[in-house]
């Protein structure tokens, strides 16, 4: 089953909402800006717990740190263990944000994991700890176990017994991913099997997912796909993802139903028989039956992104959109069988698999494109045309424009971006040479009774002021009120 899954990670699975609706929608949380997932933003195990889930998370979190109140065990997780960043050193967990902007990021619940750092590659050593954690859990009590391992995300490592049978890739980056996956496939299978040794197999449901497609650059391939990570081609926004469980009706069955990441919340939650609250706006549908049963998809429509911020494409105006859509921002979504991109769509070449070079992507490899000059919409069936070679904008400007104003509509429930500049407090060495959360609510809180105190004091001094000439009083009163 191909799932789209948008560069939308867990913010889309455990908030069913969309990126314009989380304000998300531009880039990453980067590991100096002081952002993460809006505190309103209800998550899929602060659901879980509502019906007596135990939930714990293994993992990459990367949902933004800059506050305690950001962190997993915040965000309704009973405990967690991994790095906060979206990446670093499989060994070391280590991860220099820019020069001299360096730290340790390896956490067990709130606090780093010194006493873990033990130099096992992270891939095993998180296998390890959700063998702990199913071991020490009673079967019989439902449990949430979200793994989002580090692999194969770079920097491209493995332990080097996982070459030996890819010594033939001569393209050293392809090889070391090759490596990698090698040791991901070995730990979903010693979780599966952990699973059964401790009772949870038979009323269990596994899911695998990604969260983008792959990066050619290193070592790994889209291919026949169009793209890569990044971009909004289905190269970058297509992923295989699969379901495993004995509570599967048609085992065995490809689904090739409209599925999004976002559709998880309300599918588990449902699940589980918890309760989804009316007043939540949700982008997501229950596709259980879809996958279980072989349904029909509840959804009829995908938007994958709309980035308001992304480099505006030069020749994009709201004439080339119809007078519906500025054609300069960068957007994509899908309708049925059609998918529409506009503004700069970002890197477009189909790149094969990069097994016999060394010498990486580049023109001798890659299938270049070339369009007319000064394009800024593009429309496929994806259906008929997954690989997105054949442009039919052109021939069905009716169907551009019934998908412009469904973006457009999209548009207007979108909330502002949420992209703030670096914060300098945000660096590991004021923080013991560890990246973790920085914003201290008590500070704010002494900058604030101190700001209040200086006004008491000029209220004070004010009043003697207005003892002396009463016919001042009610404009310093005013004053003091409006400031």
């Amino acid at each position: 089953m191909r799932v789209r899954l948008n560069r939308c990670g867990i913010s889309c699975v455990g908030t069913s909402r969309y990126q314009i609706h989380t304000g998300l929608q531009h880039s990453i949380i980067r590991p100096t800006q002081p952002n993460c997932l809006p505190l309103d933003n209800v998550t899929l195990p602060q659901k879980l717990k509502e019906v007596g889930y135990s939930t714990h998370m293994v993992g990459k979190w990367h949902l933004g740190f800059y506050r305690r109140e950001c962190m997993p065990t915040q965000r309704g997780f009973d405990t967690f263990f991994g790095s906060l960043l979206g990446s670093g050193d499989y060994y070391t967990h280590f991860k220099c944000d820019s020069p001299g902007i360096c730290g340790y990021d390896l956490y067990e619940n709130d606090n780093a994991a010194w006493d873990h750092d033990n130099g096992i590659y992270s891939t095993q050593m998180y296998t390890q700890k959700v063998q702990q954690i199913l071991a020490s859990h009673n079967p019989g009590k439902p449990i949430f176990l979200y793994i989002a391992y580090q692999a194969v995300h770079s920097p491209l490592q493995a332990p080097g017994k996982y070459f030996e049978h890819y010594r033939s890739i001569n393209n050293i980056n392809r090889r070391r991913y090759a490596a990698m996956l090698a040791c991901l496939d070995e730990a979903i299978n010693n979780v599966t099997l952990a699973l059964k040794r401790y009772g949870y197999y038979e009323n269990s449901i596994i899911i695998y997912s990604s969260d983008n497609g792959g990066q050619p650059m290193a070592g790994g391939s889209n291919w026949p796909l169009r793209g890569s990570k990044g971009t909004y081609w289905e190269g970058g926004i297509r992923a295989v993802g699969f379901v495993h469980s004995p509570l599967l009706k048609n085992k065995g069955s490809v689904c090739k139903e409209l599925v999004h990441i976002t559709d998880w919340f309300p599918t588990l939650i449902t699940l589980a028989e918890g309760q989804i609250d009316e007043d939540i706006q949700l982008d997501g549908y229950d596709i259980w039956e879809t996958i279980s049963e072989g349904r029909r998809s509840p959804r009829v429509d995908i938007l994958h992104n709309i980035d308001p911020i992304y480099t505006k494409a030069k020749n994009g105006s709201w004439a080339a959109g119809y007078g519906i859509w500025n054609t300069a921002i960068q957007s994509a979504i899908r309708v049925n069988h059609w998918k529409l991109l506009t503004g700069n769509p970002g890197y477009s070449d189909w790149v094969p698999p990069q097994a016999f070079s060394n010498a990486g992507p580049n023109r001798w490899h890659n299938e270049r494109v070339s369009w007319s000059a000064g394009k800024t919409v593009w429309l496929f069936n994806i259906t008929a045309d997954p690989y997105e070679r054949v442009d039919l904008s052109a021939r069905y400007p009716d169907v551009v424009k019934q998908l412009l104003r469904r973006l457009s509509q999209f548009n207007k429930t979108a909330v502002p971006v949420r992209y703030p500049p670096k914060d300098p407090r945000s660096n590991p060495k004021l923080n013991g040479g560890v990246w973790g959360p920085w914003f201290k609510e008590d500070e704010k809180k002494k900058k604030s009774d101190k700001s209040k105190g200086v006004n008491k004091q000029k209220k004070n001094k004010n009043k003697k002021k207005a003892n002396r000439k009463k016919g001042q009083s009610l404009h310093c009163r005013s004053r003091l009120a409006g400031g």
